[in-house]
């Protein structure tokens, strides 16, 4: 089993994509991306060819994995299958793994603010419990390193898309400040994930740029973490 995000360090790349990008989508050199994800996959046990992903779109879409490779058009990944390494890309977004102990079923959850408010978290165990039958009180959920609520400024068009207890109004810089992190908690804990069986990283993607990529801090030049989660596939015996 491997379960894990990556920070910026331990990779190939220069500046500004210093030093372990595994982001496709940013104008680093593809063989720096390659090696990186080769160093990266080394580390969990796992190959470059068993990961799953999707060009992510911020919906609120949940695809099914049954075998590694890309996609288009979903922000989450489902499957009980080993060997297959689920993964999804940030870099401020809010990363969200979860495994069925029962089943062995996981996901892997890319949460933007539009994700997050649709729903993205609680329409992802939903799937899971109608493809594998997960019940809450078997999971164990990551809340990973995302842009904190102190970094998160807003105004109003998006604040309003969050119920109040995820939002907060500072008069003084006239700006909305949103909590991605509990809003997503809220969900995992929705579906009856109990809290002892819930982590959330302390980290701030902005607040901790010197570790990790940000978007807004670094205003759209950087690289990407990967959230990643598999069960690794057992090695047939002699006798198999």
């Amino acid at each position: 089993m491997a379960a894990a995000e990556s920070t910026r360090h331990g990779g190939v790349s220069g500046p500004p994509y210093d030093s372990l990008n595994l982001g496709k989508s940013t104008n680093d050199a593809p063989d720096n991306v390659a090696r990186n994800r080769q160093l990266f996959c080394n580390a969990l046990g796992f190959q470059p060819d068993q990961m799953a992903w999707s060009k992510q779109t911020h919906s609120d879409q949940v695809r099914v994995v049954t075998t590694p490779g890309g996609a288009e058009g979903y922000d989450a990944l489902v499957t009980d299958r080993a060997g297959i390494l689920l993964c999804v890309s940030v870099a401020d977004c809010t990363p969200i793994l979860v495994f069925d102990s029962k089943t062995g079923a996981m996901a892997a959850i890319h949460a933007g603010w539009r994700g997050t408010a649709a729903g993205i978290v609680g329409k992802t165990l939903l799937r899971m419990a109608a493809e594998y039958g997960t019940r809450g009180a078997d999971c164990y959920a990551y809340t990973g390193t995302c842009i904190g609520e102190a970094d998160f400024e807003t105004g109003e068009e998006v604040a309003q898309q969050f119920q109040e207890q995820f939002r907060r109004f500072d008069p003084v810089r006239q700006k909305y400040f949103i909590d991605l992190k509990k809003a997503n908690e809220t969900q995992l804990s929705g579906f009856g994930i109990p809290p002892g069986q819930m982590e959330c990283s302390p980290y701030c993607t902005v607040r901790h740029n010197s570790d990790y990529f940000s978007h807004r801090a670094e205003k759209g030049v950087t690289g990407r973490m990967l959230a990643v989660i598999g069960r690794r596939a057992r090695a047939a015996s002699a006798h198999d």
